[in-house]
């Protein structure tokens, strides 16, 4: 099954003419297919790629880990697991690091490097080495749940739930989002990602009461089995082309849901306040990261959100955002609805500390680079 979507996917860039018919048969003849994990183990690098569970993953670490040879490379594609976790189940942790492709991963150009705590150096400058040579954008993050995009994503994705069960509809709010900046609005990309992947990661991490109840609706959708394009329904309808068309359905479960939670539903929400909110999140989130270190610098999470989330690159990033707003401006919009909707919109500290001091994140880069 694996080969045979590899060799689909190469002739699908064939007849696009991303690569030409001889490309195309030469990395095919250079694809091994293997059964068993005893076939890495003269292998420099191995890219584990099993689904988001901790146990499974901690599983084949351990087996890699007995299997591989001194100094092989031992990578994973986790999206949102503590990657020292992961590492802690090997007796070569310093040879493990995360690389993080995002789907499709034949087209997307970012891949996030995680460095973990016991991450060798030499480790982390082979995979920087890696994404150059294999015509990716690479971004180091350290370990968090969710890393750097992820965790930006689920702030975003928390007011996006927030907006739907306020009175917006999901054909309203990526109308919105894809007018102001966005290739995809992000009811459409949960669709295509598949509603399922959120879902079964939160249900297997403890989430606040907030968050479950924001997700209240979309959980009860993946609950039915509605995962979006690939199950033919998620928050849209889909045919054999794959247009998505609005479900009144869905509609009315958030409807219902809003009632049930005593929200008073609004007529409609100015395309504006849509694209103010998302965008907020995600700078509020992302001076968290930074302040916490996770991320180096300002622009690194620019980078990201235009290699891998869709941000249109004529917008900037969301922290070049920031500062075209004036940091200032921000902490007033972000305090104003932290009034309205309370402790998901807490400010952080170092938009505070930068907007008092008249501070942007250019100029945090810039003092991080001169140490």
């Amino acid at each position: 099954k694996g080969v045979a979507r590899i060799k689909e996917t190469l002739e699908g860039n064939v007849k696009r003419g991303r690569i030409t018919a001889e490309q195309g048969a030469a990395i095919a003849a250079a694809v091994t297919p293997a059964l068993s994990l005893e076939a890495f183990k003269d292998t420099d690098l191995v890219i584990e790629a099993v689904f988001e569970n901790m146990g499974v993953k901690k599983e084949v670490f351990g087996k890699l880990d007995a299997i591989c040879k001194p100094g092989a490379i031992l990578a994973s594609n986790t999206s949102t697991l503590d990657l020292d976790e992961i590492a802690a189940a090997t007796k070569r942790p310093q040879d493990v690091i995360g690389l993080h492709f995002f789907s499709p991963a034949n087209i997307m150009r970012l891949l996030e490097i995680v460095n973990g705590k016991k991450t060798a150096p030499d480790v982390l400058a082979t995979a920087m080495a890696l994404s150059k040579k294999i015509n990716k954008v690479g971004v180091v993050s350290g370990v968090c749940f969710g890393f750097i995009g992820n965790r930006m994503l689920e702030s975003y994705g928390e007011e996006v739930q927030a907006m739907l069960l306020e009175g917006a509809t999901p054909a309203e709010l990526d109308t919105a989002l894809e007018q102001w900046g966005w290739a995809m609005g992000l009811c459409a990309v949960m669709d295509l990602a598949g509603i399922d992947v959120g879902w079964r990661i939160r249900k297997e991490h403890k989430i606040s009461d907030e968050r479950r109840r924001l997700y209240a609706v979309t959980d009860a959708i993946a609950d039915a089995g509605r995962f979006g394009q690939k199950t033919g329904a998620g928050y849209y309808k889909y045919g054999a082309d794959r247009k998505r068309v609005a479900d009144p359905e869905i509609v009315a479960k958030f409807r219902a849901e809003a009632a049930k939670q005593g929200i008073q539903p609004r007529n409609g929400i100015p395309a504006e306040e849509i694209a103010e909110r998302s965008l907020l999140r995600l700078i509020n989130t992302g001076a968290q990261i930074l302040d916490e270190g996770i991320a180096y610098r300002a622009s690194d999470l620019d980078t990201i959100y235009m290699n891998g989330y869709g941000m249109m690159p004529w917008r900037g990033g969301p922290m070049w955002q920031a500062d075209h707003m004036g940091l200032e401006k921000v902490a007033e919009r972000i305090k104003h609805y932290e009034k309205l909707y309370g402790e998901r919109w807490k400010l952080a500290p170092l938009i505070e500390r930068l907007a008092h001091a008249g501070g942007t994140f250019a100029g945090f880069d810039k003092a991080k680079a001169k140490g």
